[in-house]
Formats: C-alpha cells, sequence, structure tokens
C-alpha cells in the first residue's frame, strides 16, 4: 500500500535545508573565532611569521642557489633586519633633529587655530570662554578618571610583555618555516589519505598563492606609499617628514581605515607647521597616492591574487574590527581571501591561476588515473612526483 507523502511545499523543504546548513556553518564559525581568542598570542605569533615567511621565502630562495640552505635563511632574515633597523634608526634621528622646531611652530600653529576659530563665518564662532570652559572640562575628566587611566597604563605595561612574546615567537617560527616550510608541509600531506593529497595540495597551494601574494603586494606597496609621503612632505617642508612617512606605511596595512587616518594626522601637523594652504596640499596629495594605490599599485602587484569585491573587503574590516579590535582589521581581508579561495579551488573553479612550478601557466592536469604524492627536494622546494596508476578507489 502506498505511504501518503508530507503535504510539504517543495520550496519550504529547500528553505529549510539551507536554515540547518546555514546554522551549522555559522557555529562553526564562531566555535573557530572563539577558539582562536582563547589563544590569541599564538595566533597573531604565528600569522605574523606567515606574513614573514612570504616575504623572506623568496629571498632565501635566491640566496640559496649559491650557498646552503641554513646559510641562506639566516642571510634573507639578516637583510630584513638590517633593513628596518635602518629605517627605524633614520627616523629616531629626524625625529631627534626636528622635535625643538616642531614644538615652537605646534604653539603658533595651535594659537593660530583658536584664533580662527573665534573667526567663524555664518554665526558659528566660538569665544574664548567657550574653549576655556572645555579645557576646564577635560582637566576635571582627567581628574575624576585618574585612578581608571593608571590602571589602564598598567595593563599596557603587560601588553608589551606580551607583545615581546609574540615577536620572539614569530621570529623562531618564522626561521623554520623558511628554512623547511616544504618538509614540514610534506609531513603534513602524509597524515592525509593518499587519495585526497592532491585535493589537498591544490587547495592549499592556491591559499598559499592568495596569502603570500598579499602580504608581499600589501609590503611593496606599503614600503611605495611611504616614499612618496616623505617625498611630498619633503618637499612642502613640512617637519618630521620620516615619522609622518612611516604612519603612512603603516596605516598602508589596515584597509579602509588606515590611510584616512594617516592623512589626517600629516594634514594635522602641516597645518601647525606650515598654515592651511600647506595642510590642503598634504591631504590632497596622500589623498591622490590613496588613489594610485587602489588603481594602479595593487591592481598591478597583486593582480588577481586578491580578487574580493569592496563591499566584502569593507564588511570584513567593520567585522574583524568589532571582533578584536585593530588586529581584526588587518587580518580580516588575508584569511577571507584565503578561505574564500580554498573554497574555490575544493568546488572545482579556482579564481586564481596558480603559476607551475616550470613556468608554464597552461600546464595541462595529469590523467585522473595517476595519483600524485609531494615530494621535497634537499632545498626546501615543493615538486610533484607521479606514481604508477591505481585501481580506481570510491570517494
Amino acid at each position: 500500500m502506498r505511504q501518503p507523502t508530507e503535504d510539504v511545499p517543495q520550496w519550504l523543504r529547500t528553505a529549510g535545508g539551507w536554515s540547518w546548513r546555514l546554522v551549522a556553518v555559522v557555529v562553526a564559525v564562531a566555535l573557530v573565532v572563539f577558539a582562536t581568542a582563547q589563544v590569541r598570542v599564538v595566533f597573531v605569533a604565528v600569522f605574523l611569521a606567515l606574513v614573514l615567511t612570504s616575504v623572506f621565502r623568496p629571498l632565501a630562495d635566491l640566496y640559496a642557489r649559491v650557498m646552503p640552505r641554513a646559510l641562506a635563511t639566516a642571510l634573507a632574515l639578516l637583510s630584513g633586519v638590517v633593513v628596518f633597523g635602518g629605517l627605524m634608526a633614520y627616523v629616531v634621528a629626524s625625529v631627534a633633529g626636528q622635535w625643538t622646531r616642531l614644538a615652537g611652530e605646534f604653539d603658533t600653529g595651535v594659537q593660530q587655530i583658536l584664533d580662527s576659530l573665534q573667526n567663524l563665518p555664518f554665526g558659528l564662532s566660538i569665544t574664548g570662554e567657550q574653549l576655556n570652559e572645555w579645557i576646564d572640562a577635560g582637566q576635571e575628566w582627567l581628574g575624576d578618571n585618574a585612578q581608571n587611566l593608571a590602571g589602564q597604563a598598567a595593563e599596557r605595561a603587560g601588553s608589551v610583555v606580551e607583545g615581546f612574546m609574540v615577536f620572539a615567537l614569530a621570529i623562531f617560527c618564522t626561521v623554520f618555516f623558511v628554512y623547511s616550510g616544504g618538509t614540514m608541509w610534506r609531513w603534513f600531506l602524509g597524515q592525509v589519505p593518499a587519495r585526497q593529497r592532491r585535493r589537498w595540495q591544490e587547495a592549499a597551494g592556491a591559499g598559499w598563492y592568495t596569502f603570500s601574494g598579499f602580504a608581499r603586494g600589501t609590503v611593496i606597496i606599503a614600503f611605495i606609499d611611504g616614499v612618496l609621503a616623505f617625498v611630498l612632505l619633503q618637499i612642502l617642508g613640512v617637519p618630521l617628514a620620516a615619522p609622518l612617512a612611516v604612519l603612512v606605511l603603516i596605516g598602508a596595512f589596515i584597509p579602509i581605515i588606515g590611510a584616512p587616518l594617516a592623512m589626517i594626522i600629516a594634514a594635522v601637523v602641516a597645518l601647525a607647521a606650515q598654515g592651511f594652504v600647506t595642510a590642503l596640499i598634504v591631504t590632497l596629495g596622500i589623498a591622490a597616492i590613496g588613489q594610485l594605490e587602489g588603481h594602479v599599485l595593487q591592481p598591478l602587484i597583486m593582480g588577481k591574487q586578491v580578487s574580493l569585491h569592496p563591499v566584502v573587503v569593507a564588511v570584513a574590516v567593520l567585522s574583524g574590527t568589532v571582533l578584536a579590535g585593530i588586529l581584526g582589521a588587518v587580518v580580516a581581508v588575508p584569511l577571507v581571501a584565503v578561505v574564500w579561495t580554498v573554497f574555490s579551488t575544493l568546488r572545482g573553479s579556482p579564481p586564481v591561476l596558480l603559476p607551475p612550478a616550470g613556468g608554464d601557466e597552461s600546464r595541462p592536469d595529469p590523467p585522473a588515473t595517476v595519483e600524485q604524492t609531494v615530494a621535497v627536494d634537499p632545498e626546501g622546494d615543493v615538486a610533484e612526483e607521479q606514481m604508477p596508476p591505481q585501481p580506481p578507489q570510491p570517494d
């Protein structure tokens, strides 16, 4: 006897199926975010190590052509220390040499700003009495919240120690990632069933290609932004051009909000030191550098390695900021890009074209009956090794 079917519309069944799958995905993402928050120090250290590895690994590979891998790794990291140390030394020297001049000009600029506020058009002028009231209110607030501020300062001292721990672990991991990252990846693939290794290799390769492209591209673009900002500020004669250029460089690592913040700070310093016209030129110049970055540098340097819609970038940055502050804003875009690349690759439609080992981007895939494993040569580079045809196995 035929059983009666449930009188449930097909659209409701489809919606129900998608609903519980969506709930499962949200729960999984929430668990990952929660677990990451519990080991935030380790996560930040490993993330920083991967960024440094993406920058230093190509340099170490270049050095390894003429010297042992261990020496090439040490020389690559030493090159980074020399460049970064030289940059910081120059910034400190420039601050020490111009600080007295900036202090005097800043006092004059502040007085000019206060005078301008008292003579605004359309009846919007601010009197000196109002300014004094605001200053008194600010001093009163500082007095009432002195204990809270002292407690926050003590917490910051703990954050400094935590920062040193993160930096030390990041350097430690970077050394091994640069020296033997291929061997470590081969060991991991050895834990995966043989019939799934090629799929894992393709997905992980696409993810690393996207992440390393984003990291290296961001570093290169940040240095270009910093150099252009330094040249602009030097031409205009703005004091502390080097520290402000470094601020622009750092702002390039924070999508959407980093560059505007750096621009505002540089414009305020220019206004205090050189006047309204110079501040306006600085604002327009740094805004033009941002447009150059978005429309020329990023497509030219990153290409299609990070192909995310601006709306996705904005939502990712805002979500990361809400969840983890500035740190979340920094890591949100590369994480979303990597997750999307891996997902698309596993689905069979990778958004990026991986460069083959031989340099031929049109290299065809091997036959389906050939099982591939991953091997690592003595220099740590990943290579593919074809095995004899194996009987087909069920998925």
